[in-house]
């Protein structure tokens, strides 16, 4: 799978270069997680928020591939109101979407694009709740980024307190 643009070259749309990047958002601790769980279960929370925390801030500096239409639009679905930019971590988990989709033996156009980017550009850029989901295809390896706090812009983030008089 290649994905030449006019010149014969994939041309991404950031610097996948993590220099300059600002660092990744504060994961927050989310609600007390000691209401109804024995203390195994709410240290298996803390476990996995800090292995999600710690996938995040890798994402960030990361370039991802952004499968694109003929447009340059990146590839989304929509599903329970959000909004779901397509990203892959290499070609061959492009190519596994690709095949799941029963599009295995097209051509698939893509952008190199740094993880944060999609997550401090694009996703405000939407104009609507936009998240990212990475790797989907992937039996195991398949994540999603929300649109919530801490993973995206706070202004663009579903979970966000909105003050008194203040509109989304």
């Amino acid at each position: 799978m290649t994905a030449p643009d006019a010149g014969g070259e994939s041309r991404p749309l950031a610097d996948p270069s993590p220099v300059d990047q600002p660092p990744p958002p504060h994961v927050p601790a989310g609600p007390s997680i000691s209401g109804g769980l024995t203390p195994s279960e709410a240290d298996e929370v803390a476990h996995r928020r800090g292995e999600f925390a710690a996938l995040l801030g890798e994402f960030r500096r990361s370039a991802v591939l952004v499968p694109v239409t003929e447009d340059e639009i990146p590839l989304t679905a929509d599903q329970g109101g959000i909004r779901w930019i397509y990203a892959f971590s290499d070609e061959s988990a492009l190519a596994r979407f690709a095949v799941a989709r029963g599009e295995g033996g097209r051509e698939w156009a893509y952008r190199r694009v740094l993880g944060a980017r999609l997550l401090d550009a694009a996703i405000p850029a939407a104009g609507v709740p936009c998240g990212v989901a990475l790797d989907v295809g992937s039996e195991r390896d398949g994540v999603l980024f929300p649109p919530v706090v801490g993973v995206v812009p706070d202004a663009v983030a579903v979970d966000a307190q909105v003050s008194e008089g203040e509109s989304r």
